[in-house]
């Protein structure tokens, strides 16, 4: 993303744009789905805002940056403030994604409007601006519900699993970050594990979202 900054400034500042925007929004997300639950920690550690500073982590933001692998400041909750620790857990956790799918899909919508009516400057704000937000907000989506610790997906499919088989898919957590790397490191310089296995899920589901032009 960084090279982009050089090459294409203009490219770069949207591209900081939406990854901020949608950085925020699922950060949030997971904050207020814990408020509702009943857990006030997020709102207690001030995540409980849209204020981007509050959720964007400066190592994570800046690793997006360098290398196109990234992380927001996580968003953390007592269980024991929660009825139902284990699937609750799983809302906080998917709350995240979904948010990111909805912002995409609201923006799309707005998007496919502006086309129909011939807006054409609505059009043009929508192409420079929009775009970049659903394509970042879909693929945060995509990536986050990979059931993999740290991942929202691991705590989603804990959430899914009866208590036997949930607490032997839990004892995995030890091995997320190892497996995640796994997937992230290029194998042939290039081309990771986790590319190959996500990229025909990106090609499905990124057109559902973006009009064409």
């Amino acid at each position: 993303m960084i090279q982009t900054l050089f090459s294409n400034p203009l490219v770069f500042v949207l591209s900081l744009f939406a990854l901020i925007v949608s950085v925020t929004i699922h950060e949030f997300s997971h904050a207020l789905a814990a408020d509702k639950l009943g857990d006030p920690t997020p709102r207690l550690q001030g995540r409980l805002t849209l204020n981007p500073l509050k959720h964007l982590d400066p190592l994570g933001t800046v690793m997006i940056l360098l290398i196109g692998f990234g992380w927001g400041k996580p968003v953390t909750f007592d269980p024991f403030n929660l009825q139902n620790p284990r699937k609750d857990a799983a809302l906080i956790s998917i709350a995240g994604p979904v948010s990111n799918f909805i912002l995409a899909l609201i923006l799309s919508i707005l998007l496919r409007l502006f086309i129909f009516l011939h807006i054409n400057f609505l059009i043009i704000i929508g192409f420079f601006i929009f775009v970049p937000i659903i394509k970042l907000s879909v693929l945060l989506g995509i990536f986050n519900l990979i059931p993999i610790h740290p991942l929202d997906g691991f705590k989603v499919v804990g959430g899914i699993l009866p208590r036997e088989q949930a607490d032997e898919w839990y004892s995995l957590q030890k091995y997320g970050m190892i497996i995640l790397l796994f997937l992230i490191f290029p194998l042939n310089g290039r081309t990771s594990m986790l590319d190959i296995l996500w990229k025909p899920v990106q090609m499905f589901i990124l057109p559902l979202f973006l009009p064409s032009f």
